[in-house]
């Protein structure tokens, strides 16, 4: 029984094959007579003569298959004729479908839920706007009540006063006798 208590190398080339050794084990004859001989077929379990009508029957779709193929580009064909008589062209076609997505679309609860989001976004900023608006027209008549900008106002209406009141000088000479009367006098006032 030396063969017993050896160990068994399953990296051996001889795996799975029996040992000398191993002859001496009797074997059953009777279990492996009784056996069932195998199935004709290879198909999942089915006999020969349902593997043939599920061939037969495969055959039949495959061919309607064809048929239908045929008879789609028939009329395709047909519906390409009758528009090409009618004047439409892939272009009109294309234009309907683009109307269709989009009239698709804006019936869909996420557009109307989206647009009705984007009013009250709208309506929200509006609202913000205004307020900002406010707030500098506030701001800006509060600068104009300052002391700082009166004294800027006061300087901006003396230097005009200065230009206009030399501009009103030189438009006199201008007008004198002694100057030439040909030319009539340029408006090039700055303000």
């Amino acid at each position: 029984m030396e063969s017993a208590s050896q160990d068994i190398n399953l990296n051996s080339p001889n795996k799975g094959l029996l040992s000398d050794t191993m002859t001496d084990v009797p074997v059953d004859n009777a279990s492996v007579a009784t056996a069932p001989p195998p199935r004709a077929s290879t198909y999942n379990g089915l006999t020969e003569a349902e593997e043939e009508e599920l061939k037969s029957e495969l055959a039949k779709v495959e061919e309607e298959i064809g048929t239908l193929r045929q008879v789609l580009a028939a009329k395709e064909r047909h519906c390409g004729e009758l528009k090409r008589k009618l004047g439409l062209t892939p272009l009109d076609g294309l234009k309907q479908n683009l109307s269709k997505s989009w009239h698709d679309v804006q019936v869909s609860n996420a557009y109307k839920k989206t647009q009705e989001t984007l009013s009250q976004a709208g309506q929200k900023t509006s609202a913000a706007l205004s307020n900002v608006g406010s707030v500098i027209s506030r701001k800006l008549g509060d600068m104009r009540n300052s002391a700082t900008f009166k004294s800027f106002e006061d300087r901006v209406g003396t230097i005009k006063s200065r230009v206009v009141g030399s501009r009103e000088n030189s438009v006199d000479e201008l007008h004198s006798p002694s100057a030439s009367g040909d030319k009539p006098p340029q408006d090039n006032a700055p303000f």
